[in-house]
């Protein structure tokens, strides 16, 4: 190498110092950026989950890149001979100057260490929510949910939030925690007149047939989960709560269910609701509706009022 940096020093006059530092430089960063191809195509033979291949691909380019500074900072400035000058040139004159992006720093590396969420999660921060399709240094990805569109869909928009924000906002994640499900709750309104305690029944016989099979896991997550949280055991299996509203008896289906099908077994349900009423001929959904009642005529005979002009019997 040498003799090539003399060489192209007398042909272009450019000392051969700087030619010999950025043959090194490229020498080095190409064999880093080798490795880091030969390892992904190790991992890409061996596994075909999407998860585990992502996590290499983004941990081997941390190491590379890290290494590649190292590198460059040794050959190219003397006083990064040694990793502590490094380190103390780096963090001097930057704390104020770069608050924001050393606060998403430090939120990535919370996140790496704490893992409140993780690639692939359903999750909630501040006033987004979507999955988590990418984590990097300064800011994490998520592919939108909700907001204009019902039940936990995708909307196609991409939200990219600073990582720091893990400091001020609370997060909530549908995939993590004491068990794998989300509670779910369909609101049936039907008619005073009609047969709610039969309603009741065929709801929460619905319940069962589409969620009861859920039931068992949960129950085991919720063991596990206990070691460790302090969990007060909730009721898992489906059941049906009793309400009264203005146009009519309110009965309140909850049950668990997958986070990203919610509206697929709320449409299951419904679509089942809709065929068993229809068998029913002393069931009627109920709406909102304006009726004209004459407590004489309609009222229970014990608490009917009096027609004009006569009184009731003392």
């Amino acid at each position: 190498m040498r003799l090539l940096t003399e060489w192209l020093e007398k042909t272009t006059g450019i000392p051969a110092e700087l030619y010999e530092k950025l043959i090194t430089s490229l020498t080095g960063i190409s064999v880093l950026w080798l490795l880091r191809w030969l390892i992904l195509k190790m991992v890409w033979r061996r596994t075909e989950s999407f998860r585990v291949r992502y996590q290499w691909r983004k941990l081997s380019n941390y190491v590379a890149v890290a290494f590649a500074v190292l590198l460059l900072g040794r050959v190219w400035f003397e006083e990064f001979q040694s990793v502590a000058t490094f380190l103390g040139l780096l963090s001097a004159g930057v704390a104020i100057a770069l608050k924001d992006p050393l606060v998403n720093v430090a939120g990535w590396l919370f996140i790496l260490w704490r893992r409140p969420f993780d690639v692939g999660d359903r999750i909630q921060i501040g006033g987004h929510a979507g999955d988590v399709i990418d984590l990097r240094v300064f800011q994490f990805t998520l592919m939108e949910i909700g907001n204009w569109v019902h039940a936990d869909q995708s909307t196609g928009r991409i939200v990219h939030v600073p990582n720091g924000k893990v400091f001020v906002d609370p997060q909530i994640n549908y995939t993590r925690g004491w068990f794998d499900y989300i509670w779910n709750e369909i609101a049936v309104l039907v008619t005073f007149e009609s047969d709610w305690k039969g309603a009741k029944e065929i709801l929460r016989k619905i319940a069962t047939d589409h969620a009861a099979d859920l039931t068992g896991d949960a129950e085991r997550k919720m063991e596990l989960s206990s070691r460790e949280f302090m969990i007060f055991p909730p009721t898992l299996t489906p059941t049906v709560y009793t309400s009264v509203e203005e146009s009519g008896v309110l009965l309140t289906l909850r049950y668990l269910c997958e986070p990203r099908w919610r509206r697929e077994s709320t449409q299951e349900i419904w679509e089942a609701i809709l065929e068993r009423f229809a068998e029913r001929t002393n069931i009627d959904f109920a709406y909102p509706t304006r009726r004209y009642y004459d407590n004489v005529t309609e009222g229970k005979s014990g608490a009917r009022a009096a027609p004009p002009g006569r009184t009731e019997p003392s």
